[in-house]
């Protein structure tokens, strides 16, 4: 067992994956001699050659696009775009032609896809790379969406999306890269649509996912004090995603709030609500409460930023909410 970050375990999973299977390759911008602008294909593209890290020029559409045809011609490309924002270039490839096309023939294609992307506010790097549109692409059927938040679950995770016959959308969240955890020595994979009880609790559910997670359990840790116990469930996987542990931890806890960093307005946060309403109305002790950011583009300023971001203060706030 190792304690490292969690860049590093993305980076051991690409290594791990590259080393076991040679039709596994990376592709983007400034993945090979740069090493990505966060360090995680440092030293890659040296130990597997420029054939399997490749650097392209900067066009998300036209890349995106090549991986999804290695893809289906039997490869398994990793596809990294710098920042998930400019996901909105290559959006047809995604939704249109990776998503689309195991259905459309029959089954007899697959798309083994990983797209890569850093998402989510942090460092005042403003309205163009600050986004969470995670959301978007849960709605699109023929899609895996996994976004986690350890490092230990991060490797796992990620080598299970390596080899899966899907396309996968893998969201990673800046604040996320330097936190670090533990991480097994020897081989592992974490299967993609099932959640993690991030802390046990009996009064209130707090589902969240990402670096709101860590928001949740200092929210948690918090209300503890005042005798209000909270469960937390780091979701892991938005698509599939795990309501059998949402609805054993709402069954037990009669409450829920539910945390997403984007803006609330046609957030998951909004559809988990749903689908814990359709099944277990019954179950609830009270309305169920949902925490994400204003609807507002991100600013630059950082005190702007945070002004907009869900704190633990709003989290709080909620739970104590479903106690009125």
């Amino acid at each position: 067992m190792a304690i490292i970050t969690l860049r590093e375990s993305i980076t051991q999973a690409l290594r791990e994956e590259m080393a076991r299977d040679e039709d596994v390759f990376i592709m983007g911008c400034d993945v090979g001699l740069r090493g990505n602008p966060f360090g995680i294909t440092k030293g890659l593209m040296k130990e597997f050659g420029e054939r399997r890290v490749i650097d392209t020029p900067i066009s998300e559409a036209a890349f995106t696009g090549l991986g999804v045809g290695a893809a289906i011609a039997g490869m398994r490309p990793l596809v990294e775009i710098l920042y998930c924002d400019w996901l909105t270039l290559p959006m047809d490839n995604i939704v249109n032609t990776a998503a689309k096309t195991s259905y459309m023939f029959g089954g007899q294609a697959n798309v083994p896809i990983v797209i890569r992307a850093p998402f989510g506010v942090g460092g005042g790097v403003a309205a163009q790379h600050s986004q969470n549109n995670e959301n978007w692409f849960v709605h699109v059927p023929g899609l895996k969406v996994i976004a986690p938040s350890t490092p230990y679950d991060m490797k796992g995770l990620l080598k299970s999306a390596i080899r899966d016959n899907n396309p996968v959308m893998c969201f990673e969240h800046k604040r996320n890269y330097s936190l670090k955890g533990e991480v097994p020595d020897g081989e592992y994979t974490i299967p993609i649509g099932k959640a993690n009880t991030r802390k046990p609790g009996t009064d209130c559910t707090i589902v969240a996912y990402s670096y709101m997670t860590y928001v949740a359990e200092a929210a948690a840790a918090e209300l503890e004090k005042d005798g209000i116990s909270c469960e937390v469930i780091d979701l892991r996987s938005l698509l599939p995603l795990d309501y059998e542990t949402v609805m054993d931890s709402v069954k037990k806890t009669s409450r829920v709030v539910v945390v997403t960093e984007a803006p609330l307005r046609g957030s998951i946060a909004g559809e988990i609500v749903g689908e814990i309403i359709d099944r277990g109305f019954d179950l609830l002790d009270a309305p169920p409460q949902r925490v994400g950011s204003k609807n507002s583009p991100v600013a630059y300023n950082e005190g702007l930023e945070a002004l907009c971001t869900p704190k633990k203060e709003d989290i709080i706030a909620a739970v104590r909410k479903t106690f009125e």
